[in-house]
């Protein structure tokens, strides 16, 4: 990344949990004056989804333009009935993907839009790992999932508007807000996305850059832990010159699978001086981590096989010694609810050489880029009055948008 990539003069505030999060999504779009662009993974149709379907057709109904996209693989299950209230209404639904389904099982699993971002006007832009979805609330109970996202105001915004009203296939900008959004605040902050053509790498790069030239300590918490061979090798090289890294995995894992790869390379973590704490509240769903006093990233991106070499992911970083101060006190909170992996109790599996592990991770890796090869489409779900619902395709293998569509308003 350049310098030019980076935005000065941003406010950045770190939300936990679909508590924090969803009133101030909800907040925002009700104060609309002139677009709501919001990407999700998971949308369910449920007491969250219910109450963003209404507050996107409150939204539209005044005249603003509204732009839903979704994931084929990650939101299935939305009814007919559902889709059609948001298309009547005026929102413009998107869906990536939308694949087929064998005996109720989604087929479309190699390539995902997992990327959670909302943006209203140039004010205010979501970014983060919060699907809109009820157990991404606490009072969803022991399943609920522990999750971050950040509310950004200021320049960024600008930035990220672009982006996802490229994606929705308008790359024309009205007249009145072709400045960008004024300062907010004091942090530089960086959008970081990644995909399969132009950005295949950018967010392990980032990550392997802070990792890399940190000083005094590196925290990660991070769903689903199986990165590539450079950045395991970078975080324990980092321990072994005396940074203080420490990882947050699950512990109380949704697909249990996944825990098993993790914990494959437990022991050569410990064994170079990593810190391996296991969250076992609830399910850990964040993304987030800080390195030093001021670097810090949320998004939407695992270091897993999945995250790293396919799926369409967005995170930023944020450099800012005050939010990098947040994150932290809410991961210093979270290890109290955190037991430590002990290197003497692992099992003897656990402990196995390290290139087992990496074997494992590469294969992975090549399954994966499979995915790469198989066409991505991005449809717009028109509902006519008293006609069947019309699919028109839009766009191509990265959801890059190749028909224009009307202009922001």
């Amino acid at each position: 990344m350049t310098r030019e990539d980076w935005t000065h003069g941003n406010a950045a505030r770190l939300l936990e949990n679909g508590d924090e999060f969803f009133p101030r999504v909800f907040d925002a779009i009700a104060q609309a004056r002139q677009w709501v662009l919001l990407e999700t993974f998971i949308l369910e149709e449920d007491k969250v989804g219910l109450a963003l379907s209404d507050a996107l057709r409150e939204c539209a109904a005044r005249g603003v333009r509204t732009v839903l996209t979704i994931d084929g693989f990650g939101s299935p299950r939305l009814s007919g009935r559902f889709l059609a209230r948001l298309t009547q209404a005026g929102v413009e639904v998107h869906v990536f993907d939308p694949g087929r389904s064998l005996f109720g099982q989604q087929l479309n699993l190699l390539r995902r839009m997992h990327r959670k971002l909302v943006v209203v006007d140039d004010t205010v832009a979501f970014v983060g790992g919060i699907n809109f979805c009820a157990d991404q609330l606490l009072d969803f109970g022991e399943l609920a999932k522990q999750d971050y996202a950040v509310e950004l105001r200021g320049p960024i915004v600008g930035r990220i508007r672009s982006f996802m009203q490229h994606t929705a296939g308008d790359t024309r900008v009205p007249q009145d807000i072709e400045a960008p959004p004024p300062a907010a605040g004091k942090a530089a902050v960086l959008f970081a996305r990644r995909d399969n053509k132009a950005s295949p790498d950018s967010i392990e790069k980032i990550y392997r850059q802070a990792i890399r030239t940190a000083r005094a300590r590196i925290v990660i918490a991070n769903a689903y832990f199986f990165p590539g061979y450079r950045l395991f090798r970078d975080l324990c090289r980092a321990a072994a010159r005396g940074v203080e890294v420490k990882l947050f995995l699950q512990g109380m894992p949704d697909m249990k699978s996944v825990r098993f790869a993790t914990q494959l390379l437990y022991g050569h973590l410990l064994g170079a001086g990593v810190e391996v704490h296991e969250y076992c509240a609830r399910p850990l769903h964040g993304k987030v981590a800080i390195v030093d006093d001021a670097w810090s990233t949320v998004g939407s991106s695992n270091l897993d096989p999945l995250s790293l070499t396919l799926n369409m992911e967005a995170n930023v970083v944020i450099v800012s010694r005050a939010f990098n101060s947040q994150v932290a006190r809410h991961l210093a909170a979270l290890e109290t609810e955190c037991e430590i992996v002990q290197r003497e109790k692992l099992s003897a599996w656990n402990r196995w050489p390290p290139l087992g592990s990496f074997i494992v991770f590469h294969v992975l890796r090549w399954v994966s880029r499979i995915g790469t090869w198989l066409p991505g489409r991005r449809q717009k779900l028109e509902v006519l009055p008293g006609r069947r619902q019309k699919l028109q395709v839009l766009a191509g293998s990265d959801g890059g948008a190749r028909q224009p569509a009307p202009p922001l308003r």
